[in-house]
Protein backbone atom coordinates (compact mmCIF):
# COMPACT_ATOMS: atom_id res chain seq x y z
CA UNK A 1 0.00 0.00 0.00
CA UNK A 2 2.96 2.40 0.71
CA UNK A 3 4.51 1.54 -2.38
CA UNK A 4 1.14 2.41 -4.33
CA UNK A 5 1.14 5.92 -2.46
CA UNK A 6 4.62 6.55 -3.02
CA UNK A 7 4.49 6.00 -6.92
CA UNK A 8 0.82 7.51 -6.98
CA UNK A 9 2.54 10.83 -4.78
CA UNK A 10 5.79 11.08 -7.62
CA UNK A 11 3.48 10.35 -10.64
CA UNK A 12 1.50 13.77 -9.70
CA UNK A 13 4.76 15.75 -8.65
CA UNK A 14 6.20 14.79 -12.07
CA UNK A 15 2.76 15.70 -13.88
CA UNK A 16 2.73 18.90 -11.58
CA UNK A 17 6.50 19.91 -12.81
CA UNK A 18 5.96 18.87 -16.73
CA UNK A 19 2.45 21.21 -15.99
CA UNK A 20 4.25 24.11 -14.88
CA UNK A 21 7.27 24.06 -17.24
CA UNK A 22 5.26 23.53 -20.09
CA UNK A 23 3.07 26.64 -19.09
CA UNK A 24 6.33 29.19 -18.73
CA UNK A 25 7.62 27.55 -21.71
CA UNK A 26 4.18 28.85 -23.76
CA UNK A 27 4.44 32.09 -21.70
CA UNK A 28 7.80 33.01 -23.03
CA UNK A 29 6.97 32.05 -26.56
CA UNK A 30 3.67 34.39 -26.33
CA UNK A 31 5.60 37.16 -25.41
CA UNK A 32 8.11 36.75 -28.52
CA UNK A 33 5.08 36.17 -30.63
CA UNK A 34 3.39 39.28 -29.26
CA UNK A 35 6.12 41.72 -30.04
CA UNK A 36 5.32 41.34 -33.99
CA UNK A 37 7.48 44.85 -34.55
CA UNK A 38 11.18 44.66 -36.44
CA UNK A 39 13.09 47.20 -34.67
CA UNK A 40 15.06 48.78 -37.68
CA UNK A 41 18.77 48.24 -37.24
CA UNK A 42 20.95 51.37 -37.10
CA UNK A 43 24.82 51.33 -36.84
CA UNK A 44 27.32 54.07 -35.78
CA UNK A 45 30.96 53.77 -36.56
CA UNK A 46 32.06 55.26 -33.47
CA UNK A 47 30.30 56.02 -30.25
CA UNK A 48 27.90 58.56 -30.58
CA UNK A 49 27.88 62.19 -29.01
CA UNK A 50 24.83 63.21 -27.42
CA UNK A 51 23.18 66.50 -26.29
CA UNK A 52 20.54 67.25 -23.13
CA UNK A 53 17.41 67.82 -24.38
CA UNK A 54 16.25 71.07 -22.99
CA UNK A 55 14.15 70.77 -19.01
CA UNK A 56 15.20 66.76 -18.70
CA UNK A 57 17.86 64.85 -18.24
CA UNK A 58 17.27 62.66 -21.34
CA UNK A 59 20.12 63.06 -23.61
CA UNK A 60 20.08 62.56 -27.23
CA UNK A 61 22.04 61.33 -30.38
CA UNK A 62 21.59 64.72 -32.93
CA UNK A 63 21.72 64.65 -36.44
CA UNK A 64 20.71 61.07 -37.47
CA UNK A 65 17.27 59.91 -38.94
CA UNK A 66 15.78 57.77 -35.48
CA UNK A 67 15.16 58.62 -32.24
CA UNK A 68 18.03 57.24 -29.91
CA UNK A 69 17.83 58.37 -26.37
CA UNK A 70 19.73 57.88 -23.55
CA UNK A 71 18.31 58.14 -19.65
CA UNK A 72 19.31 56.52 -16.57
CA UNK A 73 21.65 54.31 -17.61
CA UNK A 74 20.43 52.28 -20.65
CA UNK A 75 19.76 53.65 -24.19
CA UNK A 76 16.59 54.05 -25.59
CA UNK A 77 14.52 53.54 -29.36
CA UNK A 78 11.01 54.77 -29.51
CA UNK A 79 9.42 53.10 -32.96
CA UNK A 80 5.80 52.37 -33.54
CA UNK A 81 4.28 53.21 -30.39
CA UNK A 82 6.68 51.30 -28.51
CA UNK A 83 9.86 51.67 -26.10
CA UNK A 84 12.97 49.60 -26.72
CA UNK A 85 15.78 49.69 -24.53
CA UNK A 86 19.16 48.16 -24.39
CA UNK A 87 22.61 48.62 -22.16
CA UNK A 88 24.68 49.80 -25.66
CA UNK A 89 24.07 52.22 -28.04
CA UNK A 90 24.50 49.61 -30.54
CA UNK A 91 22.08 47.10 -29.58
CA UNK A 92 20.43 44.22 -28.55
CA UNK A 93 17.23 46.34 -28.24
CA UNK A 94 14.58 44.33 -26.19
CA UNK A 95 10.80 46.15 -26.10
CA UNK A 96 9.86 47.39 -22.54
CA UNK A 97 6.46 47.39 -21.53
CA UNK A 98 4.30 50.74 -21.01
CA UNK A 99 3.95 50.37 -17.50
CA UNK A 100 8.34 49.76 -17.03
CA UNK A 101 8.98 53.40 -19.39
CA UNK A 102 10.26 56.05 -17.09
CA UNK A 103 8.50 59.05 -16.50
CA UNK A 104 11.56 60.93 -18.05
CA UNK A 105 10.57 59.24 -21.29
CA UNK A 106 7.08 59.86 -21.32
CA UNK A 107 7.08 63.05 -20.54
CA UNK A 108 9.12 63.93 -23.11
CA UNK A 109 8.03 67.12 -25.21
CA UNK A 110 6.69 65.49 -28.50
CA UNK A 111 9.06 68.42 -30.26
CA UNK A 112 11.99 67.61 -28.64
CA UNK A 113 14.19 67.59 -31.79
CA UNK A 114 13.09 71.09 -32.70
CA UNK A 115 13.79 72.33 -29.21
CA UNK A 116 17.62 72.35 -29.86
CA UNK A 117 19.01 75.53 -30.55
CA UNK A 118 21.20 75.67 -34.08
CA UNK A 119 24.70 75.44 -31.72
CA UNK A 120 23.41 72.87 -29.15
CA UNK A 121 26.18 71.60 -27.14
CA UNK A 122 27.32 67.87 -27.69
CA UNK A 123 28.26 65.95 -24.84
CA UNK A 124 30.77 63.14 -25.67
CA UNK A 125 29.56 59.34 -25.00
CA UNK A 126 32.25 58.61 -22.38
CA UNK A 127 31.55 61.51 -20.50
CA UNK A 128 27.73 60.81 -20.36
CA UNK A 129 28.03 57.05 -19.40
CA UNK A 130 30.56 58.19 -16.70
CA UNK A 131 28.37 61.08 -15.00
CA UNK A 132 25.17 61.08 -15.74
CA UNK A 133 24.00 60.04 -12.59
CA UNK A 134 26.06 62.91 -10.42
CA UNK A 135 24.62 65.26 -12.67
CA UNK A 136 21.05 63.91 -12.39
CA UNK A 137 21.59 63.62 -8.55
CA UNK A 138 23.65 67.16 -8.25
CA UNK A 139 20.71 68.66 -10.63
CA UNK A 140 23.98 69.88 -12.84
CA UNK A 141 21.74 71.02 -15.87
CA UNK A 142 19.55 73.32 -13.72
CA UNK A 143 22.63 74.77 -12.23
CA UNK A 144 24.03 75.51 -15.60
CA UNK A 145 20.68 77.31 -17.11
CA UNK A 146 19.57 74.36 -18.81
CA UNK A 147 16.60 73.78 -17.14
CA UNK A 148 14.47 74.86 -20.30
CA UNK A 149 14.00 75.46 -23.57
CA UNK A 150 15.95 78.04 -25.21
CA UNK A 151 19.24 77.51 -22.92
CA UNK A 152 21.38 75.47 -24.67
CA UNK A 153 24.11 77.80 -25.70
CA UNK A 154 25.89 78.01 -22.28
CA UNK A 155 29.35 76.05 -21.91
CA UNK A 156 28.52 72.84 -20.96
CA UNK A 157 31.23 69.92 -19.04
CA UNK A 158 33.54 69.51 -22.28
CA UNK A 159 33.42 73.33 -23.16
CA UNK A 160 35.60 75.94 -22.47
CA UNK A 161 33.89 78.52 -19.64
CA UNK A 162 35.16 81.42 -21.05
CA UNK A 163 33.92 80.92 -24.98
CA UNK A 164 30.04 81.40 -26.03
Amino acid sequence: MKRTLRKLWFLVLGALFLGLTGSVTQSEARVTVNIGVKLPSFRFPAPPDVVVIPGTYVYMVPDVDVDILFFQGFWWRPYEGRWYRSRDYQGSWTVVAPGRIPPGLKKLPPNYRQGLSPGHQRIKHQEVKKNWKTWEKEKYWDKQGRGGPGENDRPGPNEDKGRR
